[in-house]
């Protein structure tokens, strides 16, 4: 169910908001100016905050309604179970998705195909070994070892970047992926560019 726009997003303080992912800072700057970013689980809003300030239409999506109420007048938010329900945005492709800390397989297709020829997939969750640390725990809410990679290891994407491996501070084990929806390219045309982030740089 969308929710209409309202003043309590100029009444928020940003400093009590968790800091945008590392990983979705470093490849932000692989999202076209002014595309539009649908954040999969979206939450308190970190990552919808941190795409709104770099010039992009927001859209997010979330089943904690109070959460959502916090953020409105920032972008498109939907209240909606995602799990339970249809897919709010069928139909709809965006410049970027991004999801972390969330994983519902049966979604995994979906998610996919709401990229954009041209868009970015950005996702951060995470994986399998986790258990061992901390939660998650439940299998269910876990990737298996290059899970994401062979979601986008056909010709329709090209993979930016992809980590899967252990954190410290705190403890976790993840998995997470940059991957570009390849369009149709012009012929004569020369191939993208994907830039790389330089080393240790957030952008």
């Amino acid at each position: 169910m969308p929710l209409a726009p309202g003043p309590a997003i100029d009444r928020m303080n940003l400093q009590d908001l968790p800091a945008p992912s590392d990983w979705i800072r470093r490849w932000s700057h692989l999202v076209a100016p002014g595309a539009t970013v649908l954040d999969v689980a979206c939450g308190r809003g970190r990552h919808l905050h941190w795409f709104a300030r770099r010039g992009h239409p927001v859209a997010g999506v979330d089943r904690d309604a109070q959460a959502l109420a916090a953020l409105a007048g920032l972008g498109e938010l939907v209240h909606a179970d995602i799990e339970q329900g249809p897919w709010p945005f069928a139909g709809r492709q965006f410049g970027a998705v991004v999801v972390t800390h969330y994983l519902w397989r049966p979604l995994l297709p979906t998610l996919l195909d709401s990229v954009a020829a041209g868009g970015v997939l950005l996702y951060e969750t995470f994986a399998v070994g986790n258990a061992s640390v901390g939660r998650p725990a439940n299998p269910d809410f876990l990737l298996q070892n290059g899970e994401l990679l062979r979601h986008c290891r056909n010709a329709s994407w090209h993979v930016a970047g992809y980590e899967d491996g252990f954190l410290e501070r705190p403890a976790r084990f993840m998995q997470r992926i940059a991957a570009v929806r390849r369009g149709a390219p012009a012929q004569g045309s020369a191939p993208p560019r994907y830039r790389l982030p330089e080393s240790g740089s957030l952008q």
